[in-house]
């Protein structure tokens, strides 16, 4: 009850009596929820949760402080469940903006007859804290990344493709315990490591080139994000020296995450470090960001952040270098603020590894 409470102390200043949850993130966050469909309405006194008849068994075993209420299918969605909501006495209901697309948003309000209220970011906000059990399934999500880096370390060489190690990562944590890789895999080789969001291609390994492995898990809703760059066979001079600033800018960042330190300081860091080195317009991407049910929330470390970082919160640190024609590194932890500092939750080598 406490994520319930937490909601609810906020809603005069939001101005509702009621709060709609349509998002699937948010959804699961408050009801542990796991299957495709269906909402929640949070009021001062009551949580209910609606699914169709196809979840409504599962609803009753993984929701928690809730009261289960079916509907029937997809197309009385929007008759049973204003139905509910209006024997509510809701006067002003809050719903997730970014969330509701404008034909879903007109059939509701033309069906519910309380206020419908605009909010944004108001569950994202309290997700930016993360619960001690919370922390403990992020762990356990980076630890099979860090166990499923270590086997591919023994399937990489010459003459594989990208798309064989990606399939072989995701198939490496489903093994240990994933439902799924966090994102579409990222494997970047060679000339494509100068391509941040380089999604593994049919492009064979070759011997001398550097490859950039981005990847994570999903365990129990929960994801981890980790980016390792090594060689097969000796680099370039060029590529081992933007390899150690980049290391080197990762792990003064690392070091740097505390308790009240602003994102965009910690930002700075490794883009300062970066650009004295001679290659700052080749360092265009943000430092990091927040992960937990999502792979991209608050807090953001990018020169535009507003936020300062506190205990509890869980960011990710992934500078790196990426320049056309020639290549490029990344190396990403995840941290999560303590009160007194940091504990870094992937342990994977940073030293650059060569096969």
């Amino acid at each position: 009850m406490d994520k319930i409470n937490q909601l609810r102390s906020q809603f005069s200043n939001l101005g509702i009596d009621g709060l709609f949850i349509t998002n699937p993130q948010n959804r699961f966050y408050f009801t542990g929820f796991t299957g495709t469909a269906g909402v929640a309405v949070i009021t001062p006194t009551e949580a209910i949760f609606l699914t169709d008849y196809r979840y409504v068994e599962q609803a009753k075993v993984q929701t928690k402080d809730f009261d289960v209420v079916k509907y029937q299918d997809r197309n009385s969605l929007y008759i049973e469940v204003p139905e509910v909501i209006n024997n509510l006495g809701i006067t002003k209901l809050g719903f997730e903006q970014e969330d509701m697309t404008y034909g879903v948003f007109s059939r509701y309000n033309e069906a519910i007859d309380a206020e419908l209220v605009p909010t944004s970011g108001v569950i994202e906000t309290l997700r930016t804290i993360k619960t001690t059990e919370e922390i403990e399934l992020l762990k356990a999500s980076a630890k099979i990344a860090d166990s499923a880096f270590k086997h591919i370390l023994d399937f990489i060489r010459p003459g594989v493709t990208e798309i064989e190690i990606s399939n072989e990562l995701e198939t490496r944590m489903r093994q240990l315990g994933a439902s799924g890789s966090s994102f579409d895999i990222i494997i970047a080789s060679g000339l494509r490591g100068a391509m941040p969001h380089g999604v593994a291609t049919q492009k064979v390994i070759e011997s001398g080139e550097m490859i950039t492995l981005d990847f994570g898990a999903i365990y129990k809703g929960y994801i981890s994000d980790i980016t390792r760059t090594i060689s097969v066979g000796t680099p370039s001079d060029e590529m081992r020296k933007i390899y150690d600033i980049v290391l080197e800018a990762q792990v003064r960042s690392v070091e740097a995450i505390k308790p009240g330190i602003h994102g965009k300081d910690l930002d700075s860091i490794s883009r300062d470090y970066i650009s004295e080195k001679g290659y700052s317009k080749y360092c265009g991407n943000s430092a990091g960001h927040g992960i937990g049910l999502s792979l991209w929330e608050e807090p953001f470390i990018s020169p535009k952040s507003s936020l300062t970082l506190q205990p509890g919160m869980v960011v990710t640190m992934e500078p790196g270098i990426y320049i056309p024609g020639v290549g490029g590194v990344r190396i990403e932890d995840d941290v999560v603020i303590t009160e007194n500092g940091n504990e870094i939750l992937t342990h994977s080598p940073k030293e650059l590894i060569k096969l």
